[in-house]
C-alpha cells in the first residue's frame, strides 16, 4: 500500500504504538478509578480501549510519516558510480 512507504520502519511504529498505548491506559485507568472509585469498572474501560487505539495510532504514524513538512533533508549522498569515476 502507498500509505506506508515513509521513513520508519513498520515495527519502529508498532513499538511505538504500543508503548504510547501503555501510557495511555495506565492513564484512563487512574481517571477512571478517580471517576468511578470502582477498580472493576476502570479495568474494563482502559481494557476495551487498547487494541483499537493502538490500531489507531499505527495507523496514525505510519501516515504521518509520509508528511514531509518538518523533517530535515538528508545530505546528498554522491552516486557509486561518480564516486569511482572522479578518483580515477
Amino acid at each position: 500500500m502507498f500509505l506506508f512507504r515513509g521513513r520508519e520502519s513498520h515495527p519502529r511504529s508498532f513499538v511505538k504504538a504500543v508503548s504510547w498505548r501503555t501510557l495511555g491506559s495506565i492513564d484512563t485507568f487512574v481517571l477512571s478509578l478517580l471517576w468511578t472509585s470502582n477498580a472493576t469498572t476502570a479495568v474494563s474501560i482502559a481494557g476495551t480501549e487498547v487494541v483499537t487505539k493502538i490500531l489507531l495510532y499505527y495507523f496514525h504514524e505510519r501516515v504521518w510519516a509520509l508528511v514531509p513538512w518538518g523533517h530535515g533533508q538528508h545530505p546528498a549522498q554522491p552516486d557509486a558510480l561518480t564516486a569511482t569515476a572522479t578518483q580515477s
